[in-house]
């Protein structure tokens, strides 16, 4: 396809489950989040919380040992797990429906083996930050998971790309790291596309105010989110795009919005 579908934010309402009053929080999965090493916690945290705010039943937390008890303070709904061994992970890979990997995990031995060992799963998966670095330098092409690198990050999966390549033709790009790797690409940046293997599409918000650190972390987060609570893939990434830009459009400023920010708006947003 030459042209990307427009996404519009209508369209998108029809495709979230409307919830009965007899719901319980069994019914809308329970998202893994692995990643936070040292002096990156705050991603995972952050990824974690987006997945709660936009519905997830429950959110579990893989993280390293040196901070694992002190990274829900303040947000005692997540359930987070010192984690050092393959052994200890697949533990909870075992309990959780969706898994997030990627904010704050860093390159090191310990992400690697945690990387190597989530990679075992057919269970969705969201792959985001280090986890697409690693991905980069060890391809492999699957069906059921989201990528979602920003424009850096696909160079480094697309291997001969450098990141002005990227932002020179971003369809191409997409539509390449979908035929390479599989799945749904989240391409991010302003005016977001969004690939599976059979249409790219297009979300025409850009809003300067969202360049800062921690975005991408809770769009992440978002997609697991709404995944978990059994929306196809397409759609989960669709409707995280969308929601997390109207979020940001909410404070109608160009600077000085947090990632965290924009959980304030997203119960309103995901109410119809």
């Amino acid at each position: 396809m030459d042209t990307p579908i427009t996404l519009h934010w209508q369209a998108l309402q029809q495709k979230l489950p409307k919830r009965a009053p007899s719901s319980h929080k069994g019914d809308y999965g329970h998202v893994l989040v692995i990643g936070g090493a040292p002096g990156y916690s705050g991603a995972a945290r952050l990824a974690a919380e987006s997945a709660l705010r936009v519905g997830a039943g429950l959110v579990s937390v893989a993280t390293h040992s040196d901070h694992a008890h002190v990274l829900n303070i303040g947000r005692p709904e997540l359930m987070c797990h010192a984690v050092e061994t393959e052994k200890a992970l697949l533990s909870l890979i075992e309990k959780a429906s969706v898994i997030l990997i990627g904010p704050g995990l860093g390159q090191d031995a310990w992400g690697r083996t945690l990387f190597n060992t989530t990679l075992q799963t057919d269970k969705p998966l969201v792959i985001d930050a280090d986890g697409l670095n690693l991905l980069a330098k060890l391809p492999k092409r699957k069906h059921h998971w989201i990528l979602t690198p920003h424009p850096g990050e696909a160079a480094r999966l697309l291997n001969h790309l450098n990141t002005h390549d990227i932002q020179n033709n971003r369809l191409a790009a997409v539509k390449a790291l979908q035929a390479d790797y599989g799945g749904v690409i989240v391409l991010k940046g302003a005016q977001t596309l969004i690939a599976n293997a059979q249409n790219v599409f297009l979300n025409k918000m850009s809003n300067p105010a969202m360049a800062s650190g921690g975005m991408g972390d809770v769009l992440a987060g978002m997609v697991a989110g709404l995944l978990a609570q059994h929306i196809p893939a397409l759609d989960a990434a669709n409707i995280a795009v969308m929601t997390h830009s109207l979020a940001a459009e909410k404070f109608n400023v160009s600077r000085g919005v947090l990632a965290s920010d924009l959980w304030q708006h997203f119960p309103e947003l995901l109410t119809f």
